[in-house]
């Protein structure tokens, strides 16, 4: 636990999202994704001295992280923090009465912690176990492992095509499943050689790219990051107030286009009034100090009085 009592993933965007979700002192908030902390301390200074923030984490871990950083909001009563799934965003703020709301922050990006401190998985940077999950305490998701171990061919290229658009997806399922007949995969190293053999030779000097995309696929499929992104945003806005905010930042297309193709129907429906015409991204600057920042997509939307 001492290796993430220390905040490790850089909120991004975060003075954007300060300034698009209008925030003034004494309006509820909720961050969806608390993570590390970052843009729900930010929330805290720019609602002072009595905003209060609902923080909900599926991970125990950086709740409890979160917890000790933010320790002095927690005891004010100014932060309420809640473990669980974004996807029962509904469900949680009811048991909490914390509705309606003036803003909620959504922050759809995999942690620095998941990358560099979890150890379950989430890079290839380091041989760990073939993990994935954001919470490894719930024995109902199925490891990464376990995927690559039970589905079948046309199963995992679906998965490394369809989440991880990976050109070579067929070629690396056939190699997943010839390999377990052997020895199953179960560290990311072996899962990063095996990418690497099943690629045609001309382009396995290149093995990281396919590599990169493989293990984010992956990722998704454990987690089932995308449904749950579709059944969040709709609970996100009827939490909302007349004229309060939803701020989503995303970080690869598929994230992106689900919350895109949502805020336009949103629109057209006349629910909501689109802030954002074009998404927001991170400043030279910002992607200098912090790369990871480089794909990210920041989309807001304000629902509109009377629905």
């Amino acid at each position: 636990m001492d290796a993430i009592e220390a905040p490790v993933h850089r909120p991004i965007l975060t003075d954007e999202i300060l300034d698009l979700l209008q925030l003034t002192p004494g309006v509820r908030c909720i961050d969806g994704t608390i993570d590390g902390g970052g843009h729900t301390a930010a929330i805290l200074e720019r609602t002072a001295p009595d905003g209060v923030v609902l923080g909900i984490d599926r991970d125990p871990e950086l709740l409890t992280a979160v917890r000790c950083r933010l320790a002095a909001a927690v005891d004010t009563g100014r932060l309420h923090l809640a473990s669980g799934n974004f996807r029962e965003l509904t469900r949680i703020a009811t048991v909490r009465h914390f509705a309606p709301v003036h803003a909620i922050v959504l922050d759809l990006g995999l942690s620095s912690f998941h990358l560099d401190v979890s150890s379950r998985g989430f890079s290839f940077m380091r041989d760990e176990p073939l993990d994935m999950r954001f919470d490894s305490a719930d024995p109902s998701v199925e490891t990464a492992a376990a995927i690559l171990r039970t589905r079948s061919v046309a199963e995992l290229e679906a998965i490394f095509r369809g989440f991880g658009e990976e050109r070579y997806a067929g070629r690396i399922a056939r190699a997943v499943v010839a390999q377990r007949q052997r020895v199953p995969l179960q560290t990311t190293r072996q899962l990063l050689e095996l990418i690497a053999v099943a690629l045609p030779g001309k382009v396995r000097w290149r093995a990281a790219r396919s590599a990169a995309r493989v293990f984010q696929a992956l990722r998704i499929a454990v987690n089932d990051e995308l449904d749950a992104i579709a059944e969040v945003l709709p609970q996100a806005l009827s939490l909302l107030a007349p004229g309060g905010r939803l701020a989503v930042l995303a970080f690869h297309s598929l994230e992106d286009r689900i919350v895109k193709q949502f805020f336009v129907a949103q629109q057209h429906a006349g629910r909501v009034r689109i802030i954002t015409r074009k998404p927001l991204r991170p400043t030279d600057a910002e992607i200098s100090a912090n790369p990871r920042a480089a794909s990210a997509k920041l989309r807001v939307c304000e629902r509109l009085a009377g629905e």
